[in-house]
């Protein structure tokens, strides 16, 4: 990126704008793959704690608060700088969430009942769809509320997940 500013700042001295703005634009790109890699992050960390919650049928705080808070920074990093539109918009998930599902199984693996499954077997015993509806679910909140507003309204969606009643009480 420090080479990419060099540059602009030498085709703008130049009066080459051409340029200018072709860097400009490669730019605006490293910035966004950037964002969508953030994101793509935490909504693997979400998945991770959705597919332990399916597997074990509980909840507890520590998932509680990895799902809420993986939200509220998808929420955060999603919304560009206008206030207005988003990097990926609400009917743009399912690739990143088949992606992350396959990477969460794999991290959850280590921690599901212990570590007793190896990925593929935790693969198989995880409904991928349900996971990714459950996730569909959540992250269509982000759209819909903004901070602490968003994290008492996914608070209370919990009781929707395995164990979450439980938990609530």
């Amino acid at each position: 990126m420090v080479q990419e500013l060099v540059d602009l700042r030498a085709s703008i001295a130049a009066g080459n704008y051409e340029d200018a703005l072709a860097i400009i634009d490669d730019l605006e790109g490293m910035s966004k793959q950037a964002i969508i890699r953030n994101i793509e992050s935490f909504l693997i960390r979400m998945i991770v704690h959705l597919v332990k919650n399916q597997v074990e049928q509980r909840l507890t705080n520590s998932w509680a608060a990895s799902i809420a808070d993986s939200l509220r920074q998808i929420n955060k990093l999603n919304l560009k700088d206008n206030k207005k539109s988003y990097y990926i918009k609400e009917n743009e998930w399912l690739p990143y969430l088949e992606e992350a599902l396959e990477a969460a199984i794999i991290e959850a693996s280590i921690e599901v009942r212990g570590g007793i499954y190896n990925s593929v077997q935790l693969k198989e015993l995880v409904n991928g769809e349900e996971i990714m509806a459950r996730a569909q679910k959540l992250l269509d909140l982000t759209y819909v509320y903004s901070g602490k507003e968003l994290l008492t309204i996914v608070q209370a969606s919990f009781a929707d997940l395995p164990g979450g009643e439980a938990w609530q009480e």
